[in-house]
Order: structure tokens, then C-alpha cells, then sequence
């Protein structure tokens, strides 16, 4: 399978600069023969019964515990269900709308649990959700707090990353299956997410940028 698409490289002042990933750039594995999942196959639903088990409900909480997080599978289902319907599914958007998913859940929970089990439960969803791939808000603060940003300077970076969100879902149809192949893309893409980002701010913030972002690296979907 061959993939063509474009790839951000900055968005401020003067320009838009658009880079296309051509053929003779593809990753090495790309031509990897690869399966293909059944398109009407349903996403696994994350199992809560670890959490459920350690935070020690009694039974009117463990009822309530089922109903809720019942309640907003169904929900990311549906959303996913309708994204694929729509033809060439949107998985910024997707991403978008499973991250409203997950923040209503939140609200709706912390209802029924104590702060200390919130703790527990918000815990136990943020390591074993799938998250957007992309630098998150509370990252993007840090980096402009760090670094000592301009709101321009910003902009290149929100441009940046979330051009390489959209360049790593358009290529997942490619690498679907294979961890591998899905690490190539992911490197190649955030090396021209820094390369942006790096032109945009003097050498002594990016450094600082570079320390904030150490941590972030590709992380494999659990099989």
C-alpha cells in the first residue's frame, strides 16, 4: 500500500510551508504485508474490572460503577461506529470527540467515587486509554511556560503538532498491525514536528523545549 500526504512545516508570519512525503521517502517497511481487520470489527472496550477490584466498591457503588463506565463505552462505540460510516474516517476528530468521552465519564464518576478513589480511577483511564498522538495541553503549557514562548512562537508549535497528529492518523490505514511500522511513521513525522519548531525559536529555548519533551516517545497499542 503506497500513502501520500502532507505534513505542516510551520504556519506564522509570513507563509505556510507544506512538505509531501514522496514515495522514495516512505519508511522502509512500508510494503510489509500487513492484515487487515474486518471493517465492521468493534474496538475492544477497556476492561475496568482491575480498577473496579482495587477500589473495593460496596454494592450500590459497584452497580453504579457499571452503569457509568456501560454507559460511555457505548458512547465511544457509537462514536466510532458513526466515524466510520462517514467514509474516510476523521481520527483528529474521533480523538476529539473519545477525549469529551472520557472527561464526561470523569465528571459522572466522581459522583459516586470519593477523591481518593477518583484518583485511583482517573489513574487507571489515563494509562490504559488510547490517547491522541500529540502533545497534550497540559504539555503545550509547560513547553511555553519552560521556554518562555511568545503567543507567536506558539502558534508554530500548535501548527506543528497538529500537523504531525493529522500526518500519523492519515498514515494509519499503512501501518495498522504492525508496531514497527507505526514507530517508523511516528519518528519520521515527529522529526519534522522539532525540525518546524526548531526554526521558530532561539537556541536556548529550544533546548528548554527539548528537555520538556525528553519523555514523549512512540508508545506501541497493546495487542
Amino acid at each position: 500500500m503506497k500513502l501520500s500526504h502532507l505534513f505542516y512545516t510551520g504556519l506564522l508570519a509570513s507563509a505556510v510551508v507544506v512538505s509531501c512525503q514522496k514515495k522514495e521517502d516512505k519508511p522502509a517497511g512500508q510494503n510489509e504485508t500487513k492484515k487487515e481487520e474486518p471493517a465492521d470489527k468493534k474496538r475492544k472496550p477497556l476492561d475496568f474490572a482491575p480498577v473496579k477490584a482495587e477500589l473495593k466498591l460496596d454494592a450500590e457503588k459497584e452497580k453504579q460503577f457499571d452503569e457509568i463506565t456501560a454507559k460511555f463505552q457505548k458512547m465511544r462505540e457509537e462514536s466510532f461506529q458513526a466515524a466510520k460510516q462517514s467514509g474516510k474516517m476523521d481520527r483528529v476528530a474521533l480523538g476529539i470527540k473519545n477525549e469529551e468521552i472520557t472527561k464526561q465519564q470523569a465528571e459522572e464518576m466522581s459522583k459516586v467515587l470519593s477523591p481518593e478513589q477518583m484518583e485511583i480511577f482517573n489513574k487507571f483511564v489515563d494509562e490504559n486509554s488510547r490517547k491522541r498522538p500529540r502533545y497534550n495541553d497540559e504539555l503545550l503549557a509547560k513547553i511555553q511556560k519552560e521556554a518562555q514562548l511568545s503567543d507567536e512562537q506558539m502558534k508554530v508549535v500548535n501548527a506543528a503538532n497538529d500537523a504531525f497528529e493529522k500526518s500519523f492518523n492519515d498514515a494509519h490505514d499503512v501501518y495498522h498491525g504492525n508496531n514497527d511500522l507505526a514507530k517508523e511513521y511516528w519518528e519520521k513525522f515527529d522529526t519534522q514536528r522539532k525540525a518546524v519548531i526548531k526554526k521558530t525559536l532561539s537556541p536556548e529555548q529550544y533546548t528548554k523545549f527539548e528537555e520538556v519533551v525528553k519523555e514523549v516517545n512512540f508508545k506501541p497499542r497493546k495487542k
